[in-house]
């Protein structure tokens, strides 16, 4: 176990600083952050999964952790019963995790997958250093919102093998008032830099499954909410021509986008191929 990267990831729950939410809070002490979540990692469900993209899912499935909490507040968060409810779920040892994640090695997993990583990745790392004494061996992907600090970032360089963030929005303003954060375009496109930095373009094997790399997903909203362009063209010029992008379309309302008259329908068929067209225009790899 590294334990210096251990004891400076713990560091960040003293005073936590985990994302640029930058909640200051004890987690040590048992204090809760904007992310609902204490000290204990919080699990919603596991299990092996076939919902994922190809490259990630194969033909056994990505050993998936739903985490309960998220360091955002997204309106439309499709998942909000469990991101948006800190009492869904239960807490975990990084004892229990490590187990958890060698269970599903042992199912055959290609991967083991965390969803919303950001405010537990101290616990998270615990854990793994604790599964790979025992065994562990499948790649780690951290499957994020996007909304990391770059310190943190860092501080994963050489454990997780796929960075599979959400690039959400194109621009801050649009970030502030659908998600609740502040400055997550500036921040995304450093963190962004610093994952293609450790893990390069994404590496599939020959059974065609990803072992390695930066894959980002783009979800399509309505009335070109997102700013999709801004966010390809980014890509695109500043990561990596060759890099992954899974531009997805099941957006729909729910939680409290009926509250955003904008947000209040699924998008078009025209939006999607829209998306497509600029994607295909800044030479990206679709999935």
């Amino acid at each position: 176990m590294n334990v210096d990267i251990l004891n400076k990831l713990k560091n960040l729950l003293k005073c936590c600083t985990l994302c640029p939410n930058n909640c200051g809070v004890n987690r040590l002490e048992l204090e809760k952050g904007k992310c609902g979540i204490k000290l204990f990692a919080k699990i919603s469900s596991y299990s092996p999964h076939l919902g994922e993209e190809d490259v990630i899912r194969g033909y056994n499935g990505s050993g998936t952790i739903f985490f309960t909490g998220c360091n955002l507040a997204c309106v439309y968060c499709q998942n909000y019963d469990i991101s948006q409810n800190p009492d869904n779920g239960y807490e975990v040892t990084s004892e229990k995790l490590a187990e958890i994640m060698l269970y599903l090695q042992d199912e055959g997993c290609h991967n083991i997958n965390f969803v919303s990583p950001t405010h537990v990745a101290p616990q998270i790392v615990e854990a793994v250093f604790i599964a790979r004494k025992n065994g562990l061996k499948v790649p780690l992907i951290y499957n994020t919102g996007g909304y990391d600090s770059i310190k943190l970032i860092q501080l994963l360089n050489g454990i997780i093998d796929i960075y599979m963030p959400d690039f959400k929005y194109g621009d801050n303003e649009t970030a502030y008032k659908y998600s609740g954060i502040k400055n997550y375009f500036s921040n995304i496109k450093a963190v962004l830099k610093e994952m293609y930095k450790q893990v390069g373009d994404l590496l599939i094997d020959s059974e065609g499954i990803a072992y390695k790399g930066l894959l980002i997903r783009h979800l399509v909203l309505p009335n070109s909410i997102a700013n999709t362009e801004n966010v390809l063209k980014f890509i695109s010029t500043e990561i990596s021509k060759n890099t992954y992008v899974n531009i997805m379309e099941q957006y729909y309302p729910c939680y409290k986008a009926d509250n955003y008259p904008e947000l209040n329908r699924r998008i078009t068929s025209n939006e999607y191929i829209e998306a497509i067209k600029l994607a295909e225009k800044y030479e990206l790899n679709l999935l």
